[in-house]
């Protein structure tokens, strides 16, 4: 919104900046922007230009503070950054700004402030508190920095600026020897500066960088250096014009930024016009969620007025669907939310089934409901041939997942994945053990989620077959409709939605899919996925061609982490290693180029004699994180009695602990504690990942599979690496990882790392 004409803009660098500031400054800050763009001239608020620079101005916020400000036409106006007074008006050629001529983009740095962040690194920090930090030589802090081989010789200050670094920054670029100089230099560089250089440091050829890291983000249009009010319109400025935009800005706040800012690469992924299903990977922290709230928000802009719900927002579990929802709210308001239904899959399911059988009042279970019963009826049978594990994966994945209806039929079923061969005598008898059970369950009134997926499919499936006549009739009948073939139908049958976006696309069953193949028409932008297979926590590998979902030519890949910093990112990637993922479409899929510009301290390890000296461990932990809320501190451990018995440590010492519950934290008020399983989807400044030892993680379990079953020790082998990646990569800051006597085997690279 502007005022007679004024607008006033906020680079996203100087957001991050602002954020740093006194509540106070916060606050005036907000009020002189109200004053601006009604009157830029106004006396009080000083405005001036400054000296030797022709667009750079500066104007009073307070005593003080000053804004810095572009001018980039007329009563366009770009707020680059907040300082202090003392700060503004000396050494002003340190003060660069221009238009970046890969990306179009506005971008500002002040050299000075640079230069000192990389003088300061430029003695090597000590592996250990207790060692003492060595004085620099004279010479050394002269130049600002080490004698050694400087990072980048092997690139010429043309191909840099070709990957799209900052020209007045290569010189200070040409200086740096040191990771650690770098990554105080990429602090208070442009982005894709920070991009360019931490890739190339990381091992990535000029060519990979190229396509990686510069491409996606690279004008489509001839860029003109002088134009700068083109250039505040690219993406790539990333900048907030309108009152409340500024607001969420200066507020700051976990999902505020993303209500204003879209990383270039996210912002076409999320507008781009898809002739099909869609998918969009990456790793943890890469914004694949943030992408798929904005996608809604673009789909529901394109929708012609009215007041139904032809957009779907799904994910796989209860926690997560309540998550978007608030997510959802807080981006678009009432009036986005009631364009959009939003629902965990298995709750849509049951929805569709109920809506077929009205009378139906069978209890659902969940997986360790369902195994008790596979438990209880083996005992019953005294039968110890089969494990009740494997006989709910094949019954799950198997017989439901392919809808085997018949025992010739389970005869001939593939079993991809599934481990261990077995011949007709043992299908045989897995496929009346199987008929058993359905008949245990219907028998007390039970069900399965399994069992109402595949219901619901074919519920849905049968639907879409009656369109699709109805389509292939009203075509023969020249577009006239036949109101008999509409009979019985509550209506004109349609399909129930228009648009499907998925959250945590990886951990979806086969069922589902074709649940959502069958609720929405096979159009343009019709299915938009999107997930990650190396945070895969359930046993639900598919093909999705196979579904009827065809994600190929239109599959993408975000790469940079905004949560996790490197040192953490580098960590939980070793937690991985040795492992192959599936890209949900037959091929594997890798994390190459998947990277962070945040900086932190290394995870912290802590061995400890037994479990409850490990839990007093944790207790002093916390207690020394006196300097952080609460709730921005999370335990996560391996069982659900280690969470409850966690708790009561933390009780004793007078801290507040709230678990985390199939509905979520229990409370906003402690520390919060889960298993694994329950921190999908969240993050925490701090993060303690408690009980990583042997025979824990993985599960004593799954090691007895190796000499039993190798194909589904390697599959439950993964999926125990996956749930730690999981949770080491929910940390923001800090990391600190726990174990009693000997530690998993899936620490081992961290170890090492740390012992090097």
């Amino acid at each position: 919104m502007t005022t007679r004409g004024v607008t006033l803009r906020l680079l996203d660098k100087a957001d991050k900046e602002i954020l740093k500031l006194p509540r106070a400054v916060k606050g005036a800050i907000y009020d002189f922007q109200h004053k601006f763009k009604e009157n830029p001239q106004a006396r009080g608020l000083r405005l001036k230009q400054l000296e030797g620079h022709d667009r750079l101005w500066s104007a009073r916020i307070t005593d003080e503070y000053r804004a810095l400000l572009l001018h980039l036409a007329d009563s366009d106006w770009l707020i680059v950054s907040v300082k202090h007074r003392k700060e503004v008006y000396e050494k002003l050629d340190r003060l660069s700004y221009g238009i970046n001529q890969v990306t179009g983009g506005i971008e500002y740095v002040d050299l000075q402030v640079v230069e000192e962040s990389v003088l300061r690194r430029a003695v090597p920090r000590p592996t250990r508190a207790s060692e003492p930090v060595p004085e620099p030589a004279p010479e050394q802090l002269a130049a600002g920095l080490a004698p050694s081989v400087a990072l980048f010789d092997a690139f010429s200050d043309g191909q840099l600026t070709d990957l799209g670094v900052a020209a007045p920054l290569v010189p200070v670029v040409r200086t740096l020897t040191t990771e650690d100089q770098l990554l105080g230099l990429a602090e208070y560089t442009p982005q894709l500066t920070s991009e360019v250089l931490l890739a190339l440091h990381d091992g990535k050829s000029y060519e990979e960088v190229l396509d990686q890291v510069t491409a996606p983000v690279t004008a489509p249009e001839p860029v003109d250096p002088e134009d700068f009010r083109a250039a505040a319109e690219r993406p790539a400025t990333m900048v907030t014009t309108t009152d409340e935009a500024l607001r969420e800005a200066l507020e700051g706040g976990d999902f505020s930024r993303w209500k204003v800012f879209l990383h270039p690469t996210q912002a076409r992924l999320v507008e781009r016009e898809y002739s099909g299903p869609a998918r969009v990977g990456g790793g943890p922290g890469t914004g694949k969620t943030i992408v798929a709230l904005h996608r809604v928000k673009h789909l529901v802009a394109q929708l012609p007025p009215g007041r139904t719900k032809p957009v779907l927002l799904t994910t796989y579990n209860k926690n997560l669907a309540a998550d978007l929802r608030s997510r959802l709210l807080e981006l678009g308001g009432e009036a986005l939310l009631s364009r959009v239904e939003i629902s965990h899959v298995d709750q849509l399911a049951l929805r569709v089934v109920r809506e077929a059988e009205p009378g139906s009042s069978k209890q659902t279970l969940d997986e360790s409901q369902t195994l008790r019963e596979w438990r209880a009826m083996l005992d019953e049978l005294n039968e110890t041939g089969w494990d009740a594990q494997f006989l709910h994966d094949e019954w799950s994945q198997v017989i439901l997942g392919q809808a085997v209806v018949s025992r010739t039929e389970y005869f001939r079923a593939r079993r991809a994945g599934r481990g261990k061969n077995i011949g007709r005598p043992e299908r045989a008898a897995i496929w009346q053990l199987a008929e058993r059970f359905t008949q245990r369950l219907d028998r007390l009134g039970r069900q399965t989620w399994e069992q109402v997926a595949e219901r619901a499919a074919r519920l849905e499936m049968e639907r879409a077959q009656r369109i699709q006549a109805i389509e292939q009739q009203r075509e023969e009948a020249g577009g006239l409709d036949n109101v008999h073939l509409q009979a019985g139908s509550a209506g004109w049958l349609r399909h129930r939605y228009r648009h499907i976006v998925v959250d945590e696309a990886q951990d979806l069953r086969a069922a589902h899919w074709k649940l959502l193949r069958a609720m929405v028409p096979r159009t343009s932008n019709d299915i938009f996925l999107v997930g990650d297979t190396h945070q895969r926590i359930y046993n639900n590998p598919v093909t999705l061609g196979s579904l009827g979902i065809n994600i190929r030519g239109r599959s993408s890949k975000l790469t940079l982490s905004y949560r996790t910093t490197r040192q953490i990112l580098g960590s939980a990637l070793g937690v991985l290693s040795g492992e192959t993922f599936d890209d949900l479409d037959g091929s594997s899929e890798d994390l190459d180029g998947y990277r962070s510009v945040l900086t932190g301290g290394l995870p912290r390890l802590h061995g400890c004699e037994d479990w409850e000296s490990e839990r007093a461990a944790i207790a002093d932990l916390i207690s020394d994180w006196s300097d952080v809320p609460l709730v921005q501190i999370a335990i996560c451990v391996p069982t659900n009695d280690m969470a409850r018995e966690v708790g009561l440590a933390l009780g004793e010492r007078g801290i507040r602990a709230v678990e985390i519950g199939p509905e979520g934290p229990r409370g906003d008020d402690g520390v919060h504690i889960g298993t694994m399983y329950r921190f999908k989807g969240l993050e925490y400044q701090r993060m303690i990942i408690a009980g990583v030892r042997d025979g824990l993680v993985p599960r004593e379990a799954v090691t007895h599979l190796r000499t039993t079953d190798a194909v589904r020790y390697r599959r439950e082998l993964q999926r125990a690496r996956s749930l730690l990646f999981v949770a080491a990569t929910r940390s923001r800051d800090s990391l600190a990882i726990f174990w009693h006597g000997r530690p998993s085997p899936f620490l081992e690279p961290l170890m090492s790392l740390r012992a090097g």
